[in-house]
């Protein structure tokens, strides 16, 4: 709890239960809950970590992608009594004591989400077909829902409660993230972004051209859908 505010973490994996205790370990002392979602890991991750009363693993029995493991990491928070939900990526590319600064703009009334942007300083060390991958899809976010995030991309993000619940995720894949900026947009929400620090641990990782291709036509179904 940080000033009288109860935050859960949600953390989406897929065949990361080497790095995800890592991960947890880094947390804030001040995180009340953490949920892992083992999304069809072919060894699940419980076998990896232990389960306490502040730790709790969901598993999807088959992998079902990103936004459908945020997803449901969102709604069993939800189903505490937290006031703040965090989502970070459990391969350690988000270092988790950026947790603090993160939820900052939540607690003082700023925003009802932040972002946590890794554009927002020199980000030189992101490959650099990520880097152009990002900017191509910020700019797609940016024609489909009329709202600019220098980061759509980014899985660091915080919201309050009540933007939690408001946050529809129905793109399964990693067309969630920019997902989430249109319903920011759709729901008058309020965003901030935060710089956050970023580590490359598999710079050969994440998502590829093929990922950015069925993003595009993810967000353009859903655009239209809703």
């Amino acid at each position: 709890m940080l000033s009288g505010k109860q935050v859960a973490v949600v953390i989406p994996v897929y065949n990361e239960g080497a790095v995800v205790q890592s991960v947890i370990s880094a947390l804030p002392a001040f995180v009340d809950k953490v949920f892992v979602v083992d999304d069809g890991s072919d060894v699940p991750v419980s076998h990896s970590l232990p389960i306490n009363n502040k730790v709790t693993v969901l598993r999807h029995l088959v992998n079902r992608g990103a936004g459908a493991a945020t997803a449901t990491g969102i709604t069993a928070a939800l189903s505490t009594p937290a006031d703040i939900i965090v989502t970070l990526d459990g391969d350690g590319q988000h270092d988790p004591t950026d947790v603090d600064e993160l939820i900052a703009p939540l607690l003082n009334g700023a925003a009802d989400v932040v972002v946590g942007s890794r554009f927002l300083a020199d980000y030189a060390s992101m490959p650099y077909l990520k880097r152009l991958g990002n900017h191509v899809l910020n700019t797609v976010t940016l024609l489909l829902y009329g709202f600019s995030c220098s980061d759509t991309q980014s899985g660091f993000k915080a919201f309050s409660r009540n933007a939690a619940q408001a946050v529809t995720i129905s793109i399964d894949r990693y067309g969630f993230c920019s997902e989430i900026i249109g319903e920011i947009k759709r729901h008058n929400l309020r965003l901030s972004e935060v710089l956050v620090s970023t580590r490359y641990i598999n710079k050969s990782g994440g998502t590829n051209i093929f990922d950015g291709i069925e993003i595009f036509l993810d967000l353009v179904v859903e655009r239209f859908r809703k």
